[in-house]
Formats: C-alpha cells, sequence, structure tokens
C-alpha cells in the first residue's frame, strides 16, 4: 500500500504544519552538509523521512459506511539502511538493509515497523559458467483493495533463489534455476493466504552476435497452503501445481529501443477445483532508452495471480502499464505510469452458477523528484487508484488519491 502526504486541510493539520516545518529544516540542513561517502566507496549509509495522506486509505467501497466514520488518514515515516556494492574480481556482491517506522494520525491500530533486506551475488566461473544466488526479506503493510477490515495486516515474503547458465558455445547457452518463496500474514481472517511457493526451471538460449536471444523455458511451480480457507461449510485446499512451457526473446530493436517477451502455454491443477486450467500466459515489455532527457516502458500480460482475499486466492489477469520519465534538468526529473488490469475469477471456487465474475484496477502516479546534491533527493508523488468491483464477488467500487514528500540522503 502507497504512503501518501497532503497539506489539505484535515484534524491534524497543526501537526502536519509543524512536521512540514521539519522537514523544510532538514532539507536545508542535508544540501548545506558535506558528504561523507565518495559515489565509488562500496558501502553507503541512508536515511529518509515522509509525510502522506490517502483520501480512502482502506480502500472503502462506494456505499459502505467507513470505519470510524472516517475514510482518510495522514502518516508520518522514518527510514534508514544500509546500502552495499562491490565487485570482487569477476564477482559481484550487492545489498542493502532498510528499517522503516510508519505512525498513522488517526488509525493508529496500523503503526507498523517495516523490514526490507535483499543481498545477491552475481558470480562467474571461467568464461563459461555464470549466475546469481541471492534471498530478500520484506515485511510491510499488506493491501486493503481486496480487503475489508480496519485492523493492522502485516505481509511477511522470505525468499531465496538461485540461477545458473553454462555458455557450451558462443551462440549457445543453458540455463537452470530454483526458487522459493514464502509469504504469511498477521491478521487471523487472512491466515489462508499463507503459502510457499516452489520454483523449478530449465532452459535453452541462442545468442546470435546481433546481441539479441531466443530461447525456450521449461518451468514448474508447487504452491502450498498450510491453512485450509473456508467457503460456505467447506474447508478448500488451495494447493496447486503449474507446468510451464515458454519462448523467451530479447530483442534489440534499435540502438535506443529494447523489447523482451517470455510467452507460451501454462497448466494449472488445483484440487478444490476439479479439473485444470490451461491456456495462454505470458508478458511483452519495450523499453526506450537514450542518453538524452526521455525514456519509456510499456508492457503487456496475461497470467496467474494471487489475491489478498478472504475467499479467493487466485485471478487470471490481463494488464496493460505504461511509464515516462523525463529528465527536465541535471537535478529535476518527472516520472509518470499508468496501469489497468482486468482480473477474472473462477466461479467454481466461490460456487456461484453466473454472474460477471470479473472487476478492473487502474492506477496512476506523477512524481517529480529533485536532487540538489548528488546525496540528496525530495521527492513528490500524486497517486490515483480505482476499482470497478464485481457484484457476483461481492467488490464494490472503490477511489482513493494520495500524496506523498519524501526527502532522502545517502551517505
Amino acid at each position: 500500500m502507497k504512503k501518501m502526504l497532503s497539506y489539505l486541510p484535515n484534524p491534524n493539520s497543526f501537526a502536519l504544519q509543524r512536521s512540514a516545518s521539519r522537514l523544510c529544516l532538514l532539507i536545508a540542513a542535508l544540501c548545506s552538509a558535506p558528504a561523507s561517502a565518495a559515489p565509488g566507496d562500496a558501502l553507503h549509509v541512508y536515511a529518509g523521512l515522509g509525510y502522506g495522506h490517502d483520501d480512502n486509505l482502506l480502500r472503502v467501497p462506494d456505499g459502505f459506511p467507513a470505519f470510524d466514520n472516517r475514510l482518510g488518514d495522514s502518516w508520518y515515516q522514518a527510514d534508514a539502511g544500509l546500502l552495499f556494492d562491490h565487485t570482487y574480481s569477476r564477482q559481484r556482491i550487492k545489498g542493502h538493509a532498510k528499517l522503516s517506522k510508519v505512525k498513522f494520525s488517526h488509525f493508529k491500530q496500523l503503526d507498523y515497523e517495516g523490514h526490507d533486506v535483499e543481498a545477491s551475488w552475481d558470480w562467474q566461473l571461467g568464461n563459461r559458467f555464470s549466475g546469481k544466488l541471492g534471498g530478500v526479506y520484506e515485511q510491510s503493510l499488506a493491501s486493503y483493495t481486496d480487503l475489508r477490515s480496519d485492523q493492522r495486516n502485516l505481509r511477511r515474503q522470505r525468499s531465496t533463489f538461485f540461477d545458473g547458465g553454462w555458455r557450451l558455445h558462443p551462440s549457445y547457452r543453458l540455463r537452470a534455476g530454483a526458487s522459493t518463496d514464502k509469504f504469511s500474514y498477521d491478521l487471523a481472517a487472512q491466515r489462508a493466504n499463507d503459502r510457499t511457493e516452489d520454483a523449478y526451471e530449465a532452459g535453452a538460449d541462442y545468442l546470435p552476435a546481433s546481441g539479441n536471444e531466443i530461447g525456450l523455458v521449461l518451468r514448474k511451480v508447487k504452491g502450498k497452503y498450510p491453512n485450509r480457507r473456508s467457503v460456505g461449510q467447506q474447508l478448500v485446499n488451495d494447493d496447486y501445481d503449474q507446468d510451464e512451457f515458454k519462448a523467451r526473446v530479447l530483442w534489440i530493436a534499435g540502438g535506443s529501443t529494447t523489447v523482451q517477451a517470455l510467452g507460451g502455454w501454462v497448466k494449472r491443477r488445483q484440487r478444490s477445483l476439479g479439473d485444470d486450467t490451461s491456456g495462454f500466459n505470458g508478458r511483452i515489455s519495450a523499453a526506450y532508452k537514450r542518453s538524452g532527457a526521455f525514456s519509456y516502458n510499456a508492457a503487456l500480460w496475461r497470467d496467474f495471480a494471487p489475491i489478498e482475499s478472504t475467499v479467493l486466492n487466485y485471478t487470471l489477469n490481463k494488464g496493460a502499464s505504461v511509464a515516462l520519465a523525463w529528465d527536465v534538468s541535471a537535478k529535476v526529473k518527472v516520472d509518470a505510469s499508468a496501469v489497468y488490469e482486468r482480473r477474472a475469477y473462477n466461479a467454481r471456487l466461490l460456487a456461484i452458477p453466473g454472474g460477471d465474475l470479473k472487476d478492473t484496477i487502474r492506477s496512476a502516479n506523477l512524481r517529480a523528484t529533485w536532487q540538489p546534491r548528488q546525496s540528496v533527493q525530495v521527492s513528490a508523488t500524486l497517486a490515483r487508484q480505482a476499482r470497478s468491483g464485481s457484484v457476483f464477488v461481492g467488490s464494490g467500487n472503490i477511489k482513493s488519491t494520495s500524496l506523498m514528500l519524501n526527502v532522502n540522503a545517502q551517505f
């Protein structure tokens, strides 16, 4: 869930004005302070402060009563962490660790500590073997888009991954990899979404001298849900197996444009459904980047995805996104993005004989970033989210507008 800030009048306006004054003083101090670490140093310390406001923080649908007669809320966020990035001969070690404290003005029961830790090793052995090994741990407040509650719901993700490639010929490469993702939720109503996803893949690539890549990917995913989901009078087993056979393409369309595609046949077997779901799934994206001031990327996708709901565990999503970046000057940058996604649910899981089991989510973001010094960034972000709900799923229409102000410094 995004953390935003607003200077719109609200019952906590005095506190916000006081906090904003402190933020301005901090920005002035950071801009005048000498840098204590050179850009080439491997280890950096960073810190940040932010204030936010969301006019529909808990994503209450139209026509539904607000929690505590209040839709919007403001919050304060403080971050501190470490960054590490260094190459030892042909081995690159990267990592970061961040701790966040978030406090809300009204819904104080949502106050939480955020954790974000990631480490990776880009390894290379001789001229033929290379790959990546790493792990991730994240703790944050889960989205309320599909959850009707005013209680804190922390989401934890633990991930480990490994992949390796063997360049058996200048034009051919064999690849293999494995990963494990484990998700858990604090809120009792969300425990049915606790899951572990183990993925294994193997593939082969053709690497012509042009720099393009063409390959095939075989992938197996096993999802395990330790807690059964209650649907009516039944406890549903959400465990699943998913087999994928896809083609992978990297096409350098021009000196500044790159197109990537991964798509093919996918078969998903879930015990609670009694049969299989299969079809084409994939994603294609294009990126345009020049040394000048303008860049963009766009994507289209069709894929299975989990959903943080109390009655559903996955959807078939079709979506599109576009993002633009403009370097207005050496110190000012503007980013904009928009996402449209249509989600289709499985009627058998809900035991509904018919009806429109689809909804759509639209979101847009506009951010301006000012970098008065190489180690200091000040940003303001305006975000908008809207969902067109499904009556049969019980999801209503929602709208929210958010505003956020952040300052970050790296030493």
